[in-house]
C-alpha cells in the first residue's frame, strides 16, 4: 500500500553512521520492496527522495549535504518527519548467490536488499566503498544480516586500498554464478554494468537523478527516455548503459541518502 499524502511519523531512534551521515528509525511501517524510495517532507523546508534502508520500521539514512538534510539532522528523537510512498521499481532478487556493491551512500538501499536476501537463505557478499574508514556506512547492519562484508577505502585505512569495483571483480571471480546488485556514483555503476555485460552476469543497478514529484509526472528525472522515479530507480545493465549515452549526467547526490538536487 502506498501513502500518497505526506504522513507524520515520530522519530523513534537516531544513529550516527559517520560525522555527516545519520540513520533515522521512525515509529511506523510500510510495505515496500528493496530499492524503492519515499519522499520525506519537513514543513517550511522542502521535500526530498530517500531510498528505504528498511520498511518495518521505516528507516532512512541521510547524509548532511544541503539545506533539507541539514534541517533533517537538526531533528531529535520524538520529533516528526513526514513521509509518502513507497515509489518506484525496486530490486527483483534472484535465487542465486549475490554480490552487492555500494559506493558511499549507495549502501542504503542495499542494506534493505541484503536483509531480504538473507531471509531467503541467499549467500550475500558485500563490497562497500568510501574515501576512508570513517566514511563507510551501515557496515554493522550488513554484518548483523549475516553478510560477508568487504570494505574498500581510497586511503587504505580499512580493507582493500582502492575502489569497491575492484573488490566486486574479485568476488565475482570467486562466485561466477552470482548476481550483482549495485548503488552508488554513476562512474561506478557504468563500470559494473559493463562488467556484467562482458561476463554475462545478471545485474541490477539503482540509478540516481534529480527528482521532484516521485510520481512520474514532472519529468525532472528523465534519463534517456526513462523516468527514474517510475521506471526505476532500479535498472538492468543494458538500460543503464543505454541511458548513459542518451542523457547528460545527473546532478546532485544519490537519493539513497543525500536527497537529490540540494
Amino acid at each position: 500500500m502506498t501513502i500518497d499524502l505526506p504522513t507524520a511519523f515520530r522519530i523513534r531512534h537516531l544513529r550516527d553512521e559517520s560525522p555527516t551521515v545519520r540513520t533515522f528509525i521512525l515509529d511506523g511501517a510500510l510495505h515496500a520492496e528493496p530499492g524503492q524510495f519515499v519522499m520525506a517532507w519537513i514543513p517550511r523546508v522542502n521535500e526530498k527522495p530517500f531510498s528505504l534502508v528498511d520498511d518495518a520500521p521505516i528507516t532512512l539514512t541521510i547524509a548532511r549535504v544541503g539545506p533539507f538534510t541539514e534541517a533533517a539532522h537538526r531533528l531529535r528523537e520524538g520529533d516528526r518527519l513526514w513521509v509518502r510512498g513507497p515509489y518506484g521499481r525496486g530490486f527483483a532478487p534472484l535465487p542465486r548467490p549475490a554480490v552487492l556493491v555500494g559506493g558511499g551512500y549507495g549502501a542504503a538501499p542495499l542494506a534493505f536488499l541484503a536483509r531480504r536476501l538473507r531471509a531467503q537463505g541467499v549467500e550475500v557478499s558485500v563490497a562497500l566503498g568510501a574515501r576512508s574508514a570513517r566514511d563507510l556506512v551501515l557496515v554493522e547492519r550488513f554484518q548483523a544480516a549475516g553478510c560477508s562484508v568487504h570494505p574498500a577505502t581510497e586511503d587504505g585505512s580499512l580493507g582493500h586500498r582502492g575502489l569497491a569495483t575492484e573488490v566486486a571483480e574479485r568476488l565475482l571471480d570467486e562466485r561466477p554464478d552470482a548476481a550483482l546488485y549495485a548503488c552508488g556514483p554513476e562512474a561506478m555503476l557504468e563500470r559494473l554494468a559493463r562488467l556484467c555485460r562482458e561476463r554475462g552476469t545478471p545485474g541490477q543497478f539503482s540509478m540516481e537523478r534529480l527528482m521532484k514529484c516521485g510520481l512520474g509526472v514532472c519529468g525532472s528525472c528523465d534519463r534517456g527516455g526513462l523516468l527514474v522515479c517510475r521506471d526505476g530507480p532500479v535498472f538492468s545493465a543494458e538500460q543503464v548503459l543505454g541511458a548513459w549515452h542518451t542523457s547528460p549526467p545527473a546532478f546532485g547526490l544519490p537519493l539513497s541518502a543525500g536527497g537529490e538536487g540540494e
